[in-house]
């Protein structure tokens, strides 16, 4: 029991038998379960810019004379590996889901990027 007396731990134990027996004995009611949470449209980002401004240009690009991710824009890098690297990941980069970036806005992301 450690240091709790026996009068603490009896006096923890009597509420939880008596909301129990509340319960068992049906006398709490409008007890309900919450909604299932139904996934919908979600945010829709709107191009490609604020997608990188928002979130990439967080790590690849220079705040206060740092900068964490290499640079990604101007490298002509092609939009379907900009895709893969996003969904995927790779060494520090994170994975982003489909529930962050949706595939519309990966699509505008990758070719702000690559400069297309």
């Amino acid at each position: 029991m450690g240091n709790k007396t026996p009068c603490s731990v009896v006096s923890g134990f009597i509420p939880a038998l008596i909301i129990t027996a509340a319960i068992t004995a049906g006398t709490v009611h409008n007890v309900v379960a919450a909604p299932p949470v139904v996934p919908g449209d979600g945010f829709k980002w709107k191009d490609g810019a604020e997608v990188y401004g928002k979130v990439c240009g967080y790590c690849h690009e220079p705040h206060a004379g740092t900068q964490v991710g290499p640079k990604i824009r101007g490298r002509e890098l092609p939009p379907a590996y900009i895709r893969a690297i996003v969904r995927n990941g790779n060494r520090a980069m994170p994975s982003f889901r489909a529930s962050e970036i949706d595939d519309a806005s990966l699509a505008k992301l990758a070719e702000y990027v690559s400069g297309k």
